[in-house]
């Protein structure tokens, strides 16, 4: 959503960056501008806060492919211009695209647009619809503001509460269960002020998710990857895997298991009002970096022993498919 503060913000300069800049690079100099600027690394530091604020404010206009063609749209109609009125300010940056003071000219009477209240409307009626100026009618509901935040894996889990800055005052709001990197939450009247006594906008939340060094979310559902010996996927056995509340489960690895197979333990993903998912254990057969030389021959014994298997003996034959 469009705002005027965008004929005044340079999201590039706030984050460092060209206006060429590719995702990968607007996303790293974010994470890296954030890490520092981080409240908690600053306690109170205003100044650092209000950069902080302003940082994810220019992530989450330039991260959104959307929101950043609108940005650029109307900084290029306004040529960065410092001007008191926006309609101003885009009427100055559409004279340099079409050539013509559109101040002055006159639209035929053919031409106009009715508008709402009956009025004949020209193209400053226009700009004014669009970016807020103009002879408003009624209440103005107001604009949206875009902010971005950084939880860890644990939090998005849960749906932790986060708190933000923004312009002076403290927002609150809850995070919902599983939250994804990258996602974008609207949260309802935690925008500007509305005009008139509309209502006010909307606050549109990026988050962002810090990976977990063994849990990955998959919806409700939590992933987690199981190094296994040989001998317990070839024969079978009872392993421990580790949950995300800190407990361990038992689950059984069937004999004859194949790296890549994952195992279901229900109830132990994610809880939310929509229900709890489950716990996806994919199997990953480890095999030792180093073998003693009583284990060599053991496994040297394996594969007298299974010298006629051929594992590969259907990938050749669908190969020639």
């Amino acid at each position: 959503m469009t705002s005027q503060d965008w004929f005044t913000k340079d999201f590039y300069a706030t984050l460092g960056v060209s206006k060429d800049a590719g995702p990968d690079e607007v996303k790293k100099a974010y994470r890296k501008l954030a890490k520092d600027l981080h409240p908690d690394r600053n306690p109170g530091d205003a100044a650092s806060e209000r950069r902080f604020k302003d940082v994810g404010e220019a992530y989450a206009v330039l991260s959104d492919p959307e929101q950043r063609k609108q940005y650029d749209a109307i900084r290029a109609m306004g040529a960065g211009a410092r001007a008191s009125r926006p309609v101003e300010a885009a009427a100055r940056g559409l004279r340099g695209h079409l050539g013509r003071d559109v101040r002055r000219r006159r639209v035929p009477r053919r031409r106009q647009r009715p508008l709402p209240d009956g009025r004949r409307g020209g193209f400053e009626d226009i700009l004014g619809g669009m970016f807020g100026g103009g002879r408003a009618r009624g209440p103005q509901k107001g604009s949206d503001l875009a902010a971005a935040v950084e939880v860890s894996f644990r939090q998005a889990a849960e749906g932790a509460t986060v708190q933000l800055g923004l312009d002076g005052s403290r927002v609150s709001t809850r995070l919902p269960v599983g939250v994804k990197d990258g996602q974008r939450i609207r949260v309802a009247g935690k925008g500007r002020p509305g005009g008139n006594g509309g209502p006010p906008g909307d606050l549109l939340l990026t988050v962002h998710v810090q990976p977990h060094p063994v849990f990955t979310a998959d919806g409700l559902n939590l992933r987690v990857k199981l190094p296994v010996r040989f001998d317990e996927a070839a024969l079978g056995a009872q392993v421990d895997v580790p949950t995300l509340t800190g407990e361990k489960v038992r689950v059984k690895v069937p004999g004859g298991t194949q790296s890549g197979t994952t195992l279901r333990v229900k109830g132990r993903g994610l809880t939310s009002k929509k229900g709890t998912g489950d716990l996806l254990v994919t199997v990953e057969v480890a095999v030792p970096r180093k073998l003693s030389r009583e284990a060599k021959r053991a496994v040297e014994a394996l594969r007298e022993a299974t010298s006629g298997e051929d594992p590969r003996a259907d990938l050749y034959r669908d190969a020639t498919r």
